[in-house]
């Protein structure tokens, strides 16, 4: 990738900031490609990176690895230039602080440049909550959680957080893990569901109850969005309590394994939130063809539904199937970090 794809790349990502409720971001990505285009510093320390594939939203992983050196105190200036280490948002001295640790400490900032984007947005929780209630009530079963691109996993503790809506809560009413008016409209109905296993994949899991863990999944957070890194402290350290199994291992290879042991007295539930544009074209047909297939077997006693929450129009969608009768249906739409939620 040239100067000017990668600056087109980072104003894109420019323009997700600005859209998604970050100006800070958006305006330090703004003035990155700005400095890339003149070949400046930000593109000299880019540049060996230049050639990773677009999915892998360098933009986001070079931030990230700032923001975690700022968060460790490594980055003083521009710590006090973001509001999650502390500070106060301020775009233009926060852009002035990025240069500098460019030129004085680039080894540094590409060793802190993160494999791959690890955002575990926890609000994604109340945009596959009316799913997961559904298999509840639909079933009458236990479900048997099953997560793809897991993260850290925050995502599989979703019974333990609670959910304010117009109606009262839903969800765990004494939860430190609070998701305030998350739905538009009518909530989902309450029906009470049990988690008997939470199992999740990723090819780079994190644990969130060690502090590198901690830190790792703050840092991608963006700093000037302080509710949401406040929600994921919370949600880091319930994980503390509640246990779930992470594995290391590629999508596909780890769904099929899993697939193929049904658990009966069980609802066995995969589900994702914004993970199918990480995978290839070809990753995504054969899990498609796993659930097919693993869903003509799916019995009564030992059902199995595909909960998804992926990019739609303009918002996400959120998508059930639910198998013996194999039907796919849109239930909701929602924001990219989870909320607000439409149900349908």
């Amino acid at each position: 990738m040239d100067a000017q794809k990668l600056a087109a790349a980072i104003r894109e990502q420019a323009q997700w900031c600005q859209r998604l409720g970050s100006p800070l971001y958006h305006s330090l990505l703004e003035r990155m490609a700005t400095d890339v285009e003149s070949s400046g510093v930000v593109w000299k320390v880019l540049q060996p990176f230049s050639g990773d594939p677009g999915r892998s939203l360098l933009p986001l992983r070079f931030l990230a690895g700032l923001h975690r050196l700022a968060l460790e105190g490594c980055l003083p200036d521009l710590a006090r230039c973001y509001p999650s280490a502390g500070g106060s948002a301020n775009p233009e001295a926060a852009f002035a602080a990025l240069l500098n640790a460019l030129e004085h400490n680039a080894g540094q900032v590409r060793d802190n440049l993160p494999p791959g984007v690890q955002t575990n947005e926890v609000s994604r929780c109340a945009a596959l909550l009316p799913g997961f209630l559904e298999i509840g009530r639909s079933t009458g079963l236990p479900l048997r959680l099953l997560e793809i691109g897991c993260s850290a996993g925050l995502n599989l503790r979703w019974d333990h957080y609670r959910y304010d809506t117009s109606r009262g809560p839903l969800g765990d009413p004494n939860s430190p893990v609070v998701f305030d008016s998350p739905f538009v409209g009518d909530p989902p109905a309450n029906v009470p569901v049990a988690v008997v296993e939470r199992r999740g994949c990723d090819l780079n899991p994190i644990d969130p109850t060690t502090g590198e863990g901690r830190l790792t999944l703050l840092s991608f957070v963006w700093p000037d969005q302080t509710a949401r890194f406040q929600l994921l402290a919370k949600a880091i350290e319930m994980a503390r309590i509640v246990p779930s199994t992470l594995d290391r291992a590629n999508a596909v290879e780890w769904l099929e394994a899993q697939l193929a042991r049904p658990r009966n007295g069980a609802a066995t539930v995969v589900f994702h939130s914004i993970v199918l544009l990480y995978l290839s074209n070809g990753d995504r047909q054969r899990v498609e063809q796993l659930l097919a297939r693993a869903g003509e077997q799916a019995t009564k006693d030992a059902p199995l539904a595909w909960l998804s929450m992926e990019p739609g129009e303009d918002q996400t969608d959120v998508r059930l199937t639910l198998w013996p009768s194999g039907e796919r249906k849109r239930i909701a739409t929602a924001g990219y970090h989870g909320r607000p939620v439409s149900l349908l």
